[in-house]
């Protein structure tokens, strides 16, 4: 069974990683615990991101490495917060600052919702220097709302509206989420071609 490093600190997106990848034969190791700290995320792009994480990973564990960068893309807001999306509201942001900063920017515009959707771009790096990193990404798309509705997920979830399930993010189940996601679709498709490698 191969062991892999998984370049994150959030323990919610760890939980959500082994779930979604549990058909790889591979043994997932969060970054923590192979003294992985996080590195600073300068690229521009959500693809950039995940593979300036996957690299500093990889190099410091020598091992192949997952990582990803995910964010919130709100039409209105052109695009923001992006991938800024973790520390919209200042680098050591919580969940609930980003929350207040984006409603806050949204209080500026009428209507009660806003065409959104999360964008995930998932990294494999088979080693530090791997010139042919497989890359996968996808969306997942919906409407940000004004007011916060269920308890369950994290980052933006709670405003995160899906009309076709009339509820928000914050009210689906793990295993729903692991499904329907950004991360599970791209995650998904990049499980499907470390398969066939």
């Amino acid at each position: 069974m191969q062991t892999i490093v998984v370049a994150t600190a959030n323990p919610s997106k760890l939980g959500e990683l082994k779930a979604i990848l549990s058909d790889l034969d591979a043994q997932l190791l969060p970054q923590s615990e192979l003294g992985v700290r996080s590195v600073e995320e300068n690229g521009l792009s959500f693809v950039e991101n995940s593979l300036i994480k996957a690299r500093h990973a990889s190099a410091t564990t020598n091992l192949p490495a997952i990582a990803d960068d995910s964010g919130l893309v709100v039409e209105i807001l052109g695009g923001a917060p992006g991938i800024y999306s973790a520390r919209y509201a200042g680098k050591d942001a919580k969940d609930a600052d980003n929350l207040e900063r984006l409603l806050s920017e949204l209080a500026a515009y009428d209507g009660d919702k806003f065409d959104a959707y999360f964008h995930c771009a998932a990294t494999y790096l088979r080693h530090t220097h791997d010139p042919t990193p497989i890359i996968a990404e996808a969306d997942w798309h919906g409407y940000i709302i004004r007011k916060p509705r269920g308890k369950d997920g994290f980052g933006y979830d709670p405003l995160f509206y899906l009309p076709e399930l009339n509820c928000t993010a914050a009210q689906l189940s793990a295993a729903t989420k692991n499904r329907l996601s950004h991360r599970a679709l791209a995650f998904r498709k990049l499980c499907t071609q470390l398969q066939q490698m």
